[in-house]
Order: structure tokens, then sequence, then C-alpha cells
């Protein structure tokens, strides 16, 4: 059985001050929620402020990317070692790093293995652009980036990783996939290759978020689904409220 988990994203979004009044709201929003793993990824400043806000909390802190190397003359850049004791888990591979700032699925490979060699949780993030999707090419697309992006893992490694399905045209765009369409590509694109590589077990034992204009009106279609098991959620995240919903929608139907 896996543990849904929702993730908010907040890109970059809310002042320090901004983003430890969020947490405290939403922290007593969702006490009540036992069955859903929850997350937060602040913007790098506010990681700090936002760990001591919800210490004692069941809510986890993630970063929203790492660099590969540990440490050096890598201007702007943030390492493993760094967020390690800081946050559990890392987005990696988000569509708006490949898009704005040149990551590769080869990059995603760096950061994935310098994430795990540190004990963070990668959410690695895969997906098709409009263009692709109108083309078909979904498939050969999603796949490739699983192949490549997680190229060189250990199965216990692969079992420590979640996976976000974003469908680049989906994202921001108030046009969200259908949940039978994103649970079609995760089955087939994403946990057919998973499979070949770790197993069919571990394929079956990693979770896969939705990713791309979740709401609160729109996430019970997307957990209804088997193969999804979370949502990495942006905007939506943005609000206590509206991110507390999402949450407990997923726990009633999960």
């Amino acid at each position: 059985m896996r543990t849904p988990f929702i993730a908010g994203n907040w890109k970059m979004n809310k002042t320090i001050d901004e983003a430890v009044e969020l947490v405290r709201e939403l922290r007593r929003l969702v006490l009540d929620v036992e069955t859903v793993d929850i997350a937060v990824c602040p913007p790098f400043v506010a990681l700090s402020a936002v760990v001591e806000a919800l210490r004692g909390s069941k809510i986890k802190v993630g970063a929203q990317n790492l660099f590969w190397e540990e440490k050096g003359a890598y201007t702007g850049e943030i390492s493993g070692a760094m967020l390690k004791g800081l946050v559990e888990c890392v987005i990696i591979g988000h569509s708006e790093r490949r898009q704005y700032f040149g990551e590769t699925d080869e990059t995603v490979n760096k950061r994935v293995k310098a994430a795990l060699a540190k004990g963070l949780q990668p959410i690695v993030c895969v997906g098709e652009t409009l263009a692709q999707y109108e083309a078909g090419e979904t498939a050969q697309v999603v796949s490739g980036q699983v192949r490549r992006g997680l190229d060189g893992l250990t199965v216990e490694q692969a079992k420590s990783i979640v996976i976000a399905y974003e469908p680049v045209w989906a994202i921001g765009t108030g046009k969200a996939a259908t949940g039978a369409g994103a649970n079609s590509v995760v089955a087939l694109n994403i946990r057919g290759p998973l499979s070949e590589m770790f197993g069919e077990a571990v394929a079956q034992s990693i979770r896969v978020q939705y990713g791309g204009s979740v709401t609160p009106a729109n996430i019970a279609e997307f957990m209804s689904m088997p193969d999804l098991d979370g949502a990495l959620v942006g905007g939506a995240s943005l609000k206590a409220n509206d991110f507390a919903e999402i949450i407990k929608s997923t726990a009633r139907v999960k």
C-alpha cells in the first residue's frame, strides 16, 4: 500500500514572514490528517524559518533544487550537504528548471544521485511539453526521462524516490489533464520503465504524484486513480485553505 504524498511547490513566492504565516495556518488546518504524507517546498531563503515553524509537526519541508557537487566555486548554488539536516526531500528536474535553466535528463540524474547520497528523498519530475503532446510523443518522452533520469541507481536507491508526472501543457494553464489520461501515462510510461529497470515489485512501490493545475475542485478525480499516489501542487499550495482542502480530499479518497 502506497501512502499518498501531497507536496507544495511554492516556486519563487512568499517572503520569509509570509512563508511562516502560511505554514502556521496550514499546520492548524491539517492537524487531524493522519493518512497522507505532506511536504512544503519554500524558496531557499525561507527554509530555516519554515522548518522552525513546523517543528513537532508531521509536515515535512523540502527544497526546490540542489546542485550535484558537494562544495566549491559554484556561485549561487546549494548542495545536498547544505540541505542535509534541514530538509527531508528535494524537487529535481521540474519543467521550469528544464525550460528556463537548461536542465537536462543528464543533470537531473546527477542531482538525483547527489540527493540520495545525502539521505534526501528526490521528487523527480517528468512530463511532456504541449508540442510533444500534440505530436503524440508522450510515451517516448516520458519513458525516456525516467530511464535517463534514474540511470545507474541501485534497486535500494530506487525504492526511496518519488516521481512527479507533470504534463507541461497543464502547468499553470488551468488546463489539467484528465485523471484517466494521467493514470494511463503513469502506468505505461513511468511504472513500465521502472519495472524494466528495477523490477515489478519496486515499480509498484514507488509513489507517483500528479502535477499540473491541481486544485481542490479536481484533486478527487486524480486521487481516485489507482496509479496516482498524490500531487505536486503549485499555485494552490500558496493558500493554506486550498492546500489543506487538497490534502483532506486526498485523505477521503485514498
